[in-house]
């Protein structure tokens, strides 16, 4: 789209300069204001299709003028985004409070902000089009008198879905676009309760319900996201309408915003995959590879050291798969002796070993249908990796004590930290079943080749401890997470998370310090912090700065430990020194 009317205000004369050059690039007619009162007048005698607010302003703040716009006779036209140097999950509400579409965080992120502004876009069509849908419909039903064929023709023309109910809330028309979105003929649901009909929740039918009986005015559009009968998935806006030849009669307005929601799952699942989190390019290619994985039906060996999350990729490979409504049961086989394991995932039947007291059905048939996932398959002992091989060949198990196969249809998803070709080396592995379990593979990194994947991953695990211990701790000091960012992790994932429910039963503040982390990370947790500096004889301060500076691989508050000095006498002594350092 372009030339769409865009209304900028920021304080800053470098940011404003910067965004007025990116929306202006993008074909927009671009207004920019340093203050939210000048902004205002503006809006009160021009129309704009977008508002890109600072929050922060002199003034009036951008939350007060999106306020003021949203009352405005014509501010339900525009689409605004909020630009803030705040992200808490709390301010997230105050700006959608406020009435605005979306808001992006400072430092600005460029290429996150276009992805926002194609959102946008796409919106203003939408909105658009509603305009002109509704006009279009109202005077069609009031001119055709309920001439379904016409009115149909109308509203698939527009791509807008409609239902209309009668005064019992029964459907007497069902337009083309809403056959095709949710799949179902309007054989099949005229002369039905639209509840009955429309595939959403109960919780969305309840609030359409209550649309239902609210004037007009006070009425608002319904988000819902469901699964067609076809299985296709949809993200749909619902508006109740009023019927304008029959006060008794409403009409259900239904926006296909799929594409939108889609857009902004590509936002957000950048940093989040399933239960996955992480946008280091070693996890964007992981993610990448489960949805290629997931659309076929072939066993998965997922490779990866303790700790890395290898359960958390077979879960999100099984609900992202066409298995994803049957069972996925994990087993893990270290530990288990041949007869138990053996037993647990085949079956017995009744008095095939000492204790067997009735027939038992294995994990295979208990998972029928839905996916196996054999974590450790490494440590299995090798008679019972025979049987895995025959269930993976002819896909049918022999319970213990009996000759009889039975059929199971499964997936079979298994994991290892061990280097499985070695193994069959040593004899200690079977060649073809790591060749049958082998079909596809998952490497999973290890954390210290996705370091910047860390903070991603104690925010989640903060947020998660904050909620189930109950402590107000916010955030991490600037010390704290340097230690997180230069310990090596050999438990990966699994200790980060230990380290920090760690922390958090140690912090006594809002922020977790440096000394709230384990003892392994306080003692040589960088790699250097127990480690002497080697000088040459007489070395004055420049030199044992820029040694310290070497060994920490230019971390400072690393270097600054080393010295024995702290953070800002460093930086005081770097710039009195005149000491470049990059």
């Amino acid at each position: 789209m372009t030339s769409l009317r865009t209304l900028l205000v920021e304080d800053d004369a470098t940011t404003r300069r910067l965004l007025q050059s990116t929306l202006e690039g993008r074909g927009y007619a671009v207004t920019a204001c340093a203050d939210a009162e000048s902004a205002w007048e503006k809006c009160r005698h021009e129309a704009f299709e977008i508002m890109v607010l600072d929050w922060l302003l002199p003034g009036m703040d951008g939350l007060e003028l999106c306020r003021r716009w949203r009352a405005h006779p014509d501010g339900d036209r525009s689409f605004v985004i909020i630009l803030t140097g705040r992200d808490q999950p709390s301010d997230l509400q105050v700006v959608l409070d406020a009435g605005s579409d979306d808001y992006l965080t400072k430092p600005l992120d460029i290429p996150r902000l276009q992805v926002r502004l194609s959102i946008a876009e796409r919106q203003i069509e939408h909105r658009r089009q509603r305009r002109l849908a509704e006009g279009n419909a109202a005077r069609s039903l009031a001119e055709l008198q309920k001439a379904h064929d016409d009115l149909l023709l109308v509203l698939n023309q527009l791509r807008i879905g409609c239902v209309i109910t009668d005064a019992d809330g029964q459907i007497t028309f069902f337009s083309e676009v809403c056959r095709e979105l949710f799949d179902v003929s309007p054989s099949q649901v005229l002369g039905h309760s639209w509840q009955s009909a429309l595939p959403v929740t109960r919780e969305v039918q309840a609030e359409l319900q209550r649309m239902v009986g609210l004037p007009r005015h006070d009425r608002v559009k319904v988000v819902a996201h469901g699964e067609a009968a076809s299985g296709t998935r949809f993200s749909i806006e619902i508006e109740v309408k009023d019927d304008p030849a029959d006060a008794q009669r409403r009409m259900f307005f239904v926006y296909d915003i799929s594409e939108v929601h889609d857009l902004r799952r590509m936002l957000s699942g950048r940093a989040q995959f399933e239960d996955l989190i992480g946008k280091s390019e070693p996890m964007l290619r992981v993610f990448q590879l489960i949805r290629d994985v997931a659309a076929v039906d072939a066993t998965v060996l997922i490779e990866g050291e303790t700790g890395t999350g290898k359960e958390l990729v077979a879960r999100a490979l099984h609900v992202t798969s066409v298995r994803r409504d049957r069972p996925f049961i994990a087993v893990n086989c270290a530990g288990l002796t041949e007869s138990l394991l053996g037993s647990q995932l085949f079956g017995h039947k009744r008095g095939a070993f000492t204790g067997a007291i009735e027939d038992h059905k294995g994990l295979f048939e208990a998972a029928d249908g839905g996916t196996v996932f054999l974590d450790e398959i490494g440590d299995v002992p090798q008679s019972v990796q025979t049987m895995l091989l025959r269930v993976l060949q002819e896909r049918e198990v022999v319970r213990l004590g009996e000759t009889k196969p039975r059929k199971i249809d499964v997936r079979v998803v298994a994991a290892t930290h061990h280097n499985l070709t070695e193994d069959v080396a040593k004899g200690s592995f079977r060649a073809d079943l790591l060749y049958r379990i082998r079909v596809a593979r998952i490497h999973l990194p290890p954390l210290r080749q996705r370091r910047q994947d860390i903070p991603l991953l104690a925010a989640a695990f903060l947020r998660e401890f904050r909620a189930t211990t109950g402590k107000r701790v916010e955030d991490f000091t600037t010390e704290a997470m340097s230690l997180l960012l230069n310990y090596d992790w050999p438990g990966n994932v699994r200790e980060l998370r230990g380290a920090i429910e760690f922390a958090m039963i140690r912090a006594a503040g809002s922020m977790i310090g440096s000394a709230d982390w384990p003892p392994e990370m306080q003692i040589g947790a960088d790699g250097v912090s127990d480690v002497r500096m080697n000088l040459p004889p007489g070395a004055d301060e420049a030199q044992r700065i820029l040694a310290a500076l070497e060994q920490s691989r230019g971390n400072r508050v690393v270097a600054a430990r080393l010295l024995g000095m702290s953070r800002a006498t460093l930086y005081r002594r770097l710039s009195e020194l005149n000491l470049e350092v990059k």
